[in-house]
């Protein structure tokens, strides 16, 4: 295959998660650090190569590939990548409680109409966000060659 064809994300399955309410128990991340200009990640190449490094070194397995993104303000953001276990010299998160999730499509800079209707949906459920996430669930060439541009925004509920 190509470098032009290589795809590096696995294929995303909306069904599972759009518009669905979860209870996780201890789900294990580890987080990382990304500098942003006005949302937009700068450096998140360089935090996931070091993410990927700590995962070599362990021997650690991605769980489902889910990569959140908790957005601190438009100058910075944190990454919280699933994993199976600890890993040690690790910003180590678990995430515990109700969370719901609905599934976009399309390009990021519809993001405050997509947590518009997110936070809609959660009110008609009779949910109340008290955290946001969003999971940009492949690349962008990725995207370009599934033809799907899928974000799922979670939500810690209550």
């Amino acid at each position: 295959m190509s470098k032009d064809n290589e795809i590096c994300c696995q294929k995303f399955i909306l069904e599972p998660w759009d518009d669905k309410v979860f209870d996780w128990e201890g789900k294990r991340f580890i987080s990382e650090k990304v500098k942003t200009f006005y949302y937009m990640p700068i450096n998140l190449g360089s935090a996931m190569k070091r993410i990927d490094k700590l995962f070599h070194k362990m021997g650690a397995e991605l769980k489902d590939k889910m990569c959140l993104s908790d957005h601190t303000s438009k100058w910075n953001m944190n990454i919280l990548i699933e994993v199976d276990n600890e890993i040690p010299d690790a910003d180590n998160h678990i995430l515990s409680g109700k969370f719901y999730s609905r599934v976009y499509e399309g390009n990021s800079k519809d993001s405050d109409k997509w947590c518009k209707d997110f936070e809609a949906n959660a009110v008609k459920k009779g949910l109340r966000v008290k955290k946001w996430y969003m999971w940009y669930t492949t690349c962008p060439k990725c995207a370009k060659k599934y033809g799907k541009n899928y974000v799922a925004v979670v939500g810690e509920v209550e």
